[in-house]
C-alpha cells in the first residue's frame, strides 16, 4: 500500500473517530439537557402541591373551627405541630437525600403527604388533626419541600442557581393561586371536610408520574459539574454551623418564617373579621401566591446578577410597610392590597437558601445546611401561627401580632447587612 493511501486511511478512519465522538458528546448533551429540564419540571409541580397542602388550612381555619366548635388556637395548633415536625425532619431529609439522591425521598413523601391531607376529611377531635396533618402530612411536606428539591436544582443548573431554583419555588406561588383558588371556589360545595380529601388524592395521582418519570429521564446522565469559581469549604457541617456567619443567616431565617405562617394561617381569617366576605378572603389569599410568583422570578434574575442581599433587604422594607399599614388601616381595600403585597414577598427568601449557603459553604454538604436553615424557618414559623391564635383568643384581634412582626422586620433587615459583611470578610 502507497504512503499516500495509508494516509488516506489514517484520515478516514480520524473522521469516523471525531464523527463517533462529537455524536456520542452531542448525544449526551441532548440527554442532560433533557434531564435537566425534567428535573426543573418535576420540581415545579412538587412544590405546587407541597404549597398547596400547607395553605389549606389557612383557608378552612374558619369555617373549620366554627363546624367543630374549636377555638382558633386549637387548629392553629396543628399547623404548629406541622411546621414544628417538618423542620425538625429537615436535616434528616438532607442527610437522605445527600445519600441516596432525592427521587426515593420524594416518591415516599409525596405517598405520605397525599394520605395524610386526606385523613383531615375524617377529623373530630384536636387530637386527631395533630396526627393527620401534625405528624403524617408534615413529615410528607418535609420531603416533597423546597430542601430536596433546592439541593437537586442546584447540582443540575451549578450556573444559574438563583433563577432555576426560583423557577422551581415559583410552583409555590401558582399552588397557592390555583389549588387555593380551585378550593375557594368550591369550597361551599366540597366542604372542608371534602377538600382535604380532594387535595389528598390529587396530590398523590397528580405528582408521582413526574417523579418517575424525571427519574427514568435521568438515570446514566450525570449533571453538569461545578463551576470552576464555586467555593469548596473544608468546614466539617458541624463546625459550620458555629460559624457567626450562618448563625446570622439562621436568625434571619427564624424571622422570616414567623411573619410568613404568622400571616399564611391567619389572613383569610382577618379579612372576614374586618368584614370581607369569605368568597373574596379567599381568592384574595389564592393571588397573593401570583403576587409571590413575581416576586420569586424578580428574586432569581436580582440574586445571580447582584447576590441575595438586595432582594432581601427588599423583602423585609416593604414588610415594615405591610405590617404598619395593617395597624392603621381600616378601608377594606387597603388591607386587601397589603395582603396581596405581602404575597409578593412571600417566596423571596425561599430560592436564596442554597444562594447564601452555596456562596460561603460550597455544595459538598448543602443537604444537610439548607435543610437546617428551612429547619429554622419553618419551626419559627409554626410559633408565628401559633402567636396569631393566641393572640386572637385573648385580644379579639391581631394587632398585637403584627406589632412583633413590624419590630422583627427591622431586626431581619439588620441580620442581612451582617450577612454582607461577612461574606465581604
Amino acid at each position: 500500500m502507497s504512503v499516500k493511501s495509508r494516509l488516506s486511511n489514517h484520515a478516514s478512519i480520524h473522521c469516523q473517530l471525531c464523527w463517533w465522538t462529537t455524536t456520542r458528546h452531542s448525544s449526551r448533551s441532548r440527554n442532560a439537557m433533557l434531564g435537566a429540564r425534567a428535573i426543573l419540571l418535576t420540581g415545579f409541580v412538587v412544590l405546587m402541591f407541597n404549597s398547596g397542602v400547607r395553605f389549606s388550612v389557612g383557608l378552612v381555619l374558619k369555617p373549620m373551627a366554627d363546624d367543630l366548635s374549636w377555638t382558633r388556637s386549637a387548629v392553629s395548633a396543628s399547623v404548629t405541630l406541622f411546621m414544628v415536625l417538618s423542620a425538625l425532619a429537615l436535616p434528616f431529609v438532607g442527610k437522605l437525600v445527600d445519600r441516596f439522591g432525592p427521587n426515593l425521598v420524594l416518591s415516599t413523601s409525596v405517598l405520605l403527604m397525599g394520605v395524610g391531607t386526606a385523613l383531615m376529611s375524617w377529623v373530630d377531635t384536636p387530637v386527631e388533626a395533630l396526627f393527620y396533618y401534625g405528624i403524617i402530612t408534615a413529615l410528607g411536606n418535609a420531603g416533597t419541600s423546597i430542601t430536596p428539591i433546592g439541593v437537586l436544582i442546584s447540582r443540575w443548573y451549578p450556573e444559574r442557581v438563583g433563577l432555576a431554583n426560583s423557577i422551581a419555588i415559583s410552583g409555590m406561588g401558582v399552588g397557592q393561586l390555583l389549588i387555593i383558588m380551585l378550593l375557594s371556589y368550591y369550597l361551599d360545595a366540597l366542604s372542608w371536610r371534602g377538600a382535604f380529601i380532594t387535595l389528598g388524592v390529587a396530590n398523590i395521582v397528580c405528582v408521582l408520574p413526574f417523579i418517575l418519570i424525571s427519574d427514568r429521564l435521568t438515570q446514566g446522565v450525570a449533571p453538569p459539574a461545578e463551576p470552576a469559581s464555586a467555593r469548596t469549604d473544608s468546614l466539617k457541617p458541624g463546625a459550620t454551623l458555629r460559624t457567626p456567619y450562618f448563625l446570622w443567616l439562621l436568625l434571619l431565617y427564624a424571622l422570616c418564617g414567623f411573619h410568613d405562617f404568622l400571616m399564611a394561617t391567619h389572613v383569610v381569617a382577618a379579612l372576614v373579621d374586618e368584614g370581607v366576605s369569605p368568597f373574596i378572603a379567599g381568592n384574595m389569599y389564592a393571588l397573593m401566591g401570583a403576587a409571590g410568583l413575581a416576586g420569586v422570578l424578580l428574586t432569581g434574575v436580582f440574586s445571580d446578577r447582584w447576590g441575595p442581599e438586595l432582594p432581601t433587604i427588599f423583602c423585609f422594607v416593604l414588610r415594615i410597610v405591610i405590617f404598619g399599614g395593617l395597624l392603621v388601616s381600616e378601608s377594606h381595600a387597603t388591607i386587601v392590597t397589603l395582603a396581596l403585597l405581602f404575597g409578593a414577598t412571600f417566596w423571596i427568601t425561599a430560592p436564596l437558601t442554597v444562594v447564601f449557603v452555596t456562596r460561603q459553604f460550597g455544595t459538598a454538604s448543602l443537604g444537610v445546611l439548607a435543610g437546617t436553615v428551612t429547619l429554622v424557618h419553618h419551626a419559627c414559623g409554626g410559633m408565628g401561627a401559633l402567636l396569631g391564635g393566641a393572640v386572637f383568643d385573648r385580644f379579639g384581634n391581631y394587632d398585637m401580632a403584627y406589632w412583633v412582626a413590624l419590630v422583627t422586620s427591622i431586626a431581619a433587615i439588620i441580620c442581612t447587612l451582617k450577612l454582607r459583611i461577612k461574606a465581604a470578610g
